[in-house]
């Protein structure tokens, strides 16, 4: 009888997504992990199997590619019988003023954010839908879908387009069991944003607690809204950012 749950989770090669991959793995749940780049997706799976001796196989590519959403459903069924937890994090973010935005950028934040979340959670679904606990689907946006944000126009408008799909799809997928949420993260300090010697400090003067997010504040959060515990929330957004919404302090003054 199948007692462990099975998550595949995007962009988990580090920050937010390896801190998500952690947490579940330490509540039991199996995991097949996507990053972009291979070594990282290989070095996140042997650090879950280390740490919390659960099974985690890499599936390293784009996560919006057909091929590799392919892949990541088939890896999760052939070797662990179900798709339990979808986690839509892999995104990408490209700066820039709206006046000079190229037109290749903004369709490649369309394409990996939008597209591959929309495409993901399609297939995941279509299992989802069959399997008689259905399934929980969690998406990863940005307080950016919010409140504005100098030089994130188009990543803006992706991540609350992704919100949106959370919502509208809670009218075909719930009655099959499947619930989708949305985490909204804020400022948070990962390996990308750490490389800014001004981060912590501007960050920490304009969120109201006092300090941004680490990756396991934003990773307990999506845990929680994935487990069994949130069995009556879907069509939802959490924003978690300190409270920085509240007031929206610009950080360029």
């Amino acid at each position: 009888m199948k007692t462990k749950k099975t998550a595949i989770i995007t962009g988990a090669g580090q920050g937010i997504g390896l801190a998500i991959a952690e947490k579940l793995a330490a509540q039991s749940v199996n995991l097949v992990l996507n990053d972009l780049e291979g070594g990282l997706t290989h070095e996140a799976c042997k650090r879950i199997s280390h740490h919390y001796g659960m099974s985690a196989i890499p599936v390293p590519g784009d996560a919006s590619s057909e091929q590799v959403i392919e892949t990541l459903i088939k890896t999760a069924i052939s070797n662990f019988g179900s798709v339990d937890i979808v986690i839509a994090n892999a995104g990408i973010t490209l700066f820039g003023g709206f006046f000079d935005y190229s037109r290749e950028d903004f369709m490649e934040v369309s394409r990996i954010n939008q597209a591959g979340t929309f495409f993901l959670t399609q297939a995941a679904a279509k299992i989802m839908k069959d399997q008689p606990a259905g399934g929980a689907i969690l998406y990863t946006s940005s307080v950016t879908a919010h409140q504005s944000h100098e030089n994130l126009a188009a990543y803006a408008m992706s991540k609350a387009a992704i919100e949106m799909l959370a919502k509208n799809l809670v009218l075909e997928l719930a009655p099959l069991g499947i619930r989708i949420n949305t985490i909204a993260p804020g400022a948070t300090i990962t390996n990308r944003t750490i490389s800014d010697p001004e981060y912590v400090k501007i960050w920490s003067k304009l969120t109201p607690v006092g300090s941004p997010a680490n990756v396991e504040d934003i990773a307990a959060a999506a845990a929680f809204l994935v487990s069994d515990a949130a069995r009556h929330i879907t069509g939802q957004t959490l924003i978690i950012d300190g409270g920085w919404t509240a007031v929206s302090p610009s950080p360029y003054g």
